[in-house]
C-alpha cells in the first residue's frame, strides 16, 4: 500500500509540476510555434498555387519554345562543310562508377554530331585503382573506334565535382570549342541529344543554358524510387518549366545540360564553395543576365538511388547545399545591377526561401513536431485549414506531375514527412554552417546493372523493400518514430482531434525507415 501511495503521490506532483509550468511556458510557446508553421504554410501554399496557375497558362496558351526561341536546325554547308557545326565538349565526371561507366561514356561517344566537332571529355576521379583503369581502357575502346574521347584524371579530389569540371575547362583543347555538355555517369542520352539543344544556343545569342528532364530508368524498383520519382516529375513539370516560361530561370541540375562556355567564364566557372555548385553556377550567370530554357520533351534516361542510405545522404546535399548558398549569395543578389527587381525577388523569396527552406522546414517542424505536440496542449488549437485543407491541396498538387502514382499519395505524403527530418537537418547546418557536415560530399551510388545481373530476395518485394540490412538502423528516425507514437497514444486515449490516426501511420512509416526496410538491398560486388 505504501509502494502503491508513493507511486500515485509522484504522479500527482509530476502533474502538478507539468500544469504550473505549461500556462506560463508551454502554452505561449506553441502558439508562437503554431503561428509560425501556419506563416509558412501559407507561403509555401500561395507559392504552390503561383507555379500551378502558371503552367495552366503555359498548356492553355500552347507555349512553344520554338516561338520564344529561334531554333533551327543546324545543316551541313556545302562549302564549309562541317565547320558549321559549333565545336562541343561533352564533360562525364565520374568518382568509382564500376557499375554505369560503361552505360554514360557509350552513349555519350553515340551522340550524333560531326565527329569533328565534338570533344568527349571523361573526368575520372576515381580512387579505386582496378575501376580506373577499365575507365581507361573503356576510353581507350571507343578511341580505337574513332572517337575523339579523351581520358582526364587528377592528382587529388580537391572540390569534388566541381574541382573536377574546374580543371577539365583548364585543358588547351577546350579552348576551341563553344559549348560544353555535361552528364552524370549513370546519365544516357539519346543521339539525337545535341541536334535537339545547339540550335537553342546557336541562334539565340542570349541563351546560356539548355537544360533537359530527367527520365528514370529504375522507377519501379522499389516504392522508395516510386516516391522520389512522384517529387522529381513535380520538379521537372511545374519549377522548372515555370521558371522558364516566367523567368528564364531555373536552377541546373547538374547534369543533362548544355552551357555556353563564355557565359559560364564570364560568371567566374565553376566553384566549390558549396555542394550543390550546379545551383551556384545558375545564379552567377542568371546575375550577369543571361537567360535559361528548359526543354521538358528532352528526356535523359538516369538512375535514381534504390538504397536508403544512399537517398539520405543525396538528400542532405540537396537541402544543406541551397541553404548554404542562400547564404552566402544573398548580399550578392541583393546588390546585384544587372538584373530587375522583380527577378531578383523571384531568386530570393520563390526559388531560395521557400522552396529551398520553407518547405522543408514546415513539413518537418509543423507535421511532425508542432502538430503531434498540441495533443498534449489542448489549450493550442491549430485550425483545420492549417492542419488538413493546406496540405491535402498542396499534396494533390505535387501528384499532378506523376499522375500513375496518385493512388500512391498518401505513402508519397508519409514517406516526404520522414525525409523532412533530413532535409530540415541538412538546410539548419547549411544555413548555420554547423560542423563538419556542411561541405560533406558523398557520391550517390549506382547500381546500374547490378540488380539485373545478380539477383537477390529483394527483386522480389518491389512494392516497398526487401531484404534487411541489419546495419541500417537510423536512430533518429526511431526517435521520431517514438515520439509520434507515443502522441498518438495520449490523443487516441485523451483527445478530440482524432490525430491519432495521422500519428500512428506516420510513426509507422518512421519506424519502417528507422529500420532500414526501405529502398533495395544492394547486392556485394
Amino acid at each position: 500500500m505504501e509502494g502503491l501511495f508513493s507511486v500515485s503521490s509522484y504522479g500527482a506532483m509530476g502533474r502538478t509540476m507539468w500544469e504550473q509550468v505549461k500556462a506560463p511556458l508551454i502554452v505561449p510557446f506553441m502558439k508562437i510555434m503554431v503561428t509560425m508553421c501556419l506563416a509558412m504554410s501559407i507561403m509555401l501554399f500561395v507559392e504552390r498555387v503561383y507555379m500551378g496557375l502558371i503552367i495552366v497558362v503555359v498548356k492553355l496558351m500552347r507555349y512553344k519554345l520554338d516561338k520564344r526561341y529561334k531554333w533551327e536546325a543546324i545543316k551541313e554547308d556545302l562549302e564549309t562543310g562541317n565547320s558549321v557545326f559549333p565545336m562541343v565538349l561533352v564533360q562525364i565526371p565520374m568518382y568509382n562508377e564500376k557499375e554505369v561507366y560503361q552505360l554514360s561514356i557509350g552513349a555519350a561517344c553515340g551522340l550524333s554530331w560531326p565527329s569533328d566537332r565534338v570533344i568527349i571529355q571523361v573526368l575520372d576521379d576515381s580512387t579505386d585503382p582496378i575501376i580506373k583503369d577499365l575507365v581507361e581502357l573503356e576510353c581507350k575502346r571507343w578511341a580505337g573506334k574513332g572517337i575523339n574521347i579523351k581520358y582526364e584524371i587528377r592528382d587529388n579530389r580537391n572540390g569534388y565535382k566541381a574541382g573536377a569540371l574546374k580543371q577539365g575547362m583548364k585543358h588547351s583543347y577546350v579552348k576551341q570549342c563553344e559549348f560544353v555538355a555535361i552528364f552524370d555517369a549513370d546519365f544516357q542520352p539519346d543521339p539525337d541529344f545535341l541536334w535537339r539543344t545547339i540550335p537553342f544556343l546557336a541562334h539565340n545569342p542570349e541563351l546560356a543554358l539548355v537544360q533537359a528532364r530527367w527520365k528514370f530508368v529504375n522507377s519501379d524498383e522499389c516504392l522508395m524510387t516510386r516516391m522520389q520519382e512522384m517529387s522529381l516529375d513535380y520538379h521537372f513539370t511545374v519549377e522548372q518549366e515555370a521558371g522558364s516560361a516566367t523567368h528564364a530561370f531555373f536552377g541546373f541540375n547538374g547534369t543533362a545540360g548544355v552551357w555556353r562556355i563564355s557565359a559560364l567564364n564570364e560568371a567566374g566557372g565553376w566553384k566549390d564553395r558549396t555542394t550543390v555548385e550546379d545551383m551556384d553556377l545558375a545564379v552567377r550567370v542568371s546575375l550577369k543576365g543571361w537567360k535559361f530554357v528548359y526543354v521538358g520533351d528532352l528526356k535523359v534516361k538516369n538512375e535514381l538511388p534504390s538504397t536508403f542510405k544512399a537517398y539520405r545522404y543525396q538528400q542532405h546535399r540537396w537541402s544543406c547545399g541551397p541553404a548554404n548558398l542562400f547564404k552566402k549569395m544573398i548580399i550578392e543578389i541583393a546588390r546585384n545591377k544587372k538584373v530587375t527587381l522583380w527577378k531578383k525577388f523571384y531568386v530570393t523569396y520563390s526559388f531560395f526561401f521557400v522552396r529551398k527552406i520553407v518547405a522543408h522546414l514546415v513539413t518537418f517542424i509543423f507535421y511532425c513536431v508542432v502538430l503531434p505536440a498540441t495533443v498534449l496542449v489542448p489549450e493550442v488549437q491549430v485550425p483545420k485549414w492549417g492542419a488538413i485543407y493546406i496540405p491535402s491541396i498542396v499534396s494533390l498538387l505535387n501528384a499532378v506531375g506523376t499522375p500513375r502514382s496518385f493512388h500512391l499519395l498518401v505513402f508519397w505524403i508519409l514517406f516526404e514527412n520522414v525525409m523532412s527530418l533530413h532535409r530540415t537537418k541538412g538546410t539548419l547546418i547549411g544555413l548555420f554552417e554547423a560542423g563538419t557536415r556542411v561541405n560533406e560530399w558523398v557520391v550517390t551510388k549506382k547500381l546500374g546493372e547490378a540488380l539485373k545481373t545478380k539477383p537477390v530476395l529483394s527483386r522480389t518485394i518491389t512494392t516497398s523493400c526487401s531484404l534487411h540490412d541489419l546495419d541500417s538502423v537510423y536512430m533518429l528516425e526511431i526517435f521520431v518514430g517514438i515520439y509520434l507514437f507515443l502522441c498518438g497514444c495520449y490523443d487516441f486515449s485523451f483527445g478530440k482531434n482524432h490525430y491519432y490516426i495521422y500519428l500512428f501511420l506516420q510513426s509507422m512509416a518512421f519506424f519502417i525507415a528507422g529500420f532500414g526496410y526501405i529502398g533495395v538491398f544492394a547486392p556485394n560486388s
